[in-house]
């Protein structure tokens, strides 16, 4: 596990497969700002709803200059199908080798019923058109938080 990332940071460079085929870069997004945010799991209820809440904004986002991109350890094949059965509109990565994960602190210990266990931590990142992170929301509660971070998105 590197440094704690903070805001002011370099966002750590990666490239993943992405939904669709293909490959998705942190370089790819020079041209304006990037909502990166990581979700435990594809096709589970709050991932879902956090999903269709970015999905449901991404004109918003894209008239605020910023791209989105969700990022889990699912495999290419688990985003096509989150993607196409809640018809997603946003990007989506795959880190099964969960190096970008842990570049980003998005990988580590959680617990669930007094039993711990290693998993995706739900957080979100704003990064610049310059690759350096705006701002970090560290712990993510699914309600109202794509909202937030478009309010901040706006306010760059």
């Amino acid at each position: 596990m590197g440094r704690e990332l903070v805001a002011g940071a370099k966002a750590p460079a990666f490239t993943l497969p992405r939904d669709g085929g293909g490959k998705v870069s942190l370089k790819d997004f020079k041209v304006g700002n990037l909502v990166l945010y990581f979700y435990p799991k594809a096709d589970t209820p709050g991932c879902t709803k956090e999903a269709i809440a970015f999905s449901r904004l991404r004109a918003d986002f894209a008239k605020a200059g910023t791209a989105i991109l969700g990022v889990s350890a699912d495999p290419v094949a688990a985003q096509d199908k989150f993607k196409s059965k809640y018809k997603l509109t946003i990007a989506l990565g795959s880190d099964e080798t969960r190096k970008m994960l842990s570049a980003y602190g998005a990988w580590g210990e959680k617990s669930m019923y007094g039993r711990k266990y290693m998993g995706v931590i739900r957080k979100t990142f704003l990064i610049d058109a310059a690759g350096r992170i705006v701002r970090i929301w560290p712990k993510v509660g699914v309600a109202g938080h794509a909202e937030e971070v478009l309010s901040a998105a706006r306010a760059l």
